[in-house]
């Protein structure tokens, strides 16, 4: 367990330090006079195809800012990094002390239905725009496809992360437009998802072979994969990894482990990337924070904020687990550091922000169909094992034992997750889905959702003044 966690209780216990952080963040909100999340104003009608591609990068551009979000709740929660400095959002997230008006969790909450929002008006305004010579039904049908995919990948991490969440379909400028929209079940959020990932890929071109950071059919199949993996359908999630690891003429694991992280980007085991420029930061949340993982003694203005734990140096420096995954790790005189990732950043005399989030990449596809194959039934060991040594294998690690213990090979599938995407956003999302969250970190079942922000609480009618429970 990687600390003693102090778990706050009761709706409003706000104590002067949460206050003074959501000063710096929320700049003195006033939670009766703000509007749900879900009431959002589109920038500018979509009237053709130009228009329409405006849209949709828009929708791209907010995926930045809500990927950076998922990517620090799936990371700074578990027990694999540790802050240490004082910024009340990660002081919270890192205790497992979720407060209403953390600095973070509201953020990015309300950027998710941004992102939401924006999918919205490309689906419901694109098919009104007249088929043309210059905007073909083909493009048109594309466009819409990045836009359902897009709202699948929002709505899925809301509800991994808040549970299930408002299903808003139609897009809005005004709240009276939204109407009493209730919160719909967890299983239910996952449907929405299944469904606009269906749409998106009978919409989506065929694939090409070089796009990795906009939504392509393999894009969709992969995230429908991990959908299912989480809803716990064992078949159909062995179904959709299997068909992006048999497309072996765009994907292939890169060789060895570190190459894939040090550009260039979107390698052949990239399946989507979220990517950025040198003009476009991430917050300070994001792959691109290179100076929160860093010491000064290796570059200049790194805090070090972010730090691996006593815990993941120890199995990272375990070359019979890891092998050549420990150069994830690098040493200093200030201490054991996160290396590998932020190489965009290390050598630059002036930091470029433009490291990636590799949002989903091969190797997730072969352990998802891997523990798929462990816990279906009947269970399908010796597949679940061969996935499992691919990994291990590109890792330079020996071989997983033969054996017919489904639990064993489970618990093994967990421990590879752990190690492979060590700092990518995995672990504490890993933890809360197989009900593991309670023996590792020691967090109740009513803390292993985030709270949904108080403002949206208190001002939104379809929510009933309800929190999650805990809050």
């Amino acid at each position: 367990m990687k600390k003693i966690h102090h778990i706050i209780k009761g709706k409003l216990m706000l104590g002067a330090a949460i206050l003074a952080g959501a000063a710096l963040f929320v700049s003195c909100e006033k939670f009766l006079d703000v509007q749900p999340t879900n009431a959002l104003v589109a920038d500018n009608p979509i009237s053709d195809e130009r228009s329409a591609q405006a849209a949709v990068i828009a929708v791209y551009t907010e995926l930045k800012t809500f990927q950076s979000y998922v990517e620090l709740f799936g990371t700074m929660p578990g027990d694999n990094v540790e802050f240490v400095g004082s910024l009340t959002q990660f002081v919270e997230l890192d205790n497992l002390a979720f407060s209403v008006t953390n600095p973070a969790i509201v953020p990015a909450y309300r950027s998710g239905y941004t992102l939401i929002n924006r999918a919205n008006w490309v689906i419901v305004e694109v098919p009104k725009v007249p088929t043309t010579y210059d905007f073909p039904e083909a493009t048109k049908n594309h466009i819409l496809g990045e836009a359902y995919f897009l709202r699948a990948f929002a709505y899925f991490n809301l509800g991994r992360t808040w549970g299930g969440v408002q299903l808003q379909l139609t897009p809005t400028t005004d709240l009276k437009s939204v109407g009493n929209l209730k919160r719909s079940t967890l299983a239910d959020t996952y449907t929405r998802v299944k469904d606009d990932l269906t749409e998106a890929e009978r919409l989506l071109k065929e694939e090409d072979a070089t796009t990795r950071d906009r939504a392509q059919k393999s894009s969709v199949r992969a995230l429908r994969a991990r959908v299912h993996l989480y809803a716990g359908e064992w078949a159909e999630a062995e179904q959709y990894a299997s068909q992006v690891i048999a497309n072996t003429a765009k994907f292939e694991l890169v060789q060895p482990y570190g190459e894939f992280f040090k550009g260039p980007f979107l390698t052949k085991e990239s399946v989507f990337e979220v990517n950025f420029t040198s003009t476009i930061s991430i917050l300070t949340y994001g792959a691109g924070n290179w100076w929160k993982w860093t010491p000064s003694a290796v570059k200049s203005g790194g805090s070090f904020e972010y730090r691996p734990t006593n815990e993941i140096i120890g199995l990272l420096n375990d070359a019979g687990k890891v092998g050549n995954r420990n150069a994830l790790l690098k040493n200093s005189s200030a201490g054991t550091y996160v290396g590998l990732y932020h190489t965009t950043d290390a050598t630059a005399d002036v930091p470029a922000n433009t490291d990636p989030f590799y949002a989903i990449r091969l190797a997730e596809l072969y352990l998802i169909r891997a523990e798929a194959r462990a816990k279906k039934t009947p269970t399908d060991l010796p597949g679940a094992i061969a996935d499992l040594n691919v990994i291990r294998a590109r890792a330079g690690v020996p071989d997983f034992a033969t054996t017919t213990d489904a639990q064993t090979v489970i618990r093994a599938i967990e421990e590879e997750r752990r190690i492979e995407f060590a700092f990518e956003g995995h672990r504490w999302y890993d933890l809360v889905r197989t009900g593991r969250a309670v023996e590792v970190l020691g967090v109740g079942e009513n803390y292993q959702r985030f709270p949904l922000p108080i403002a949206d609480v208190l001002s939104d009618e379809g929510l009933d003044g309800e929190n999650n429970p805990g809050y």
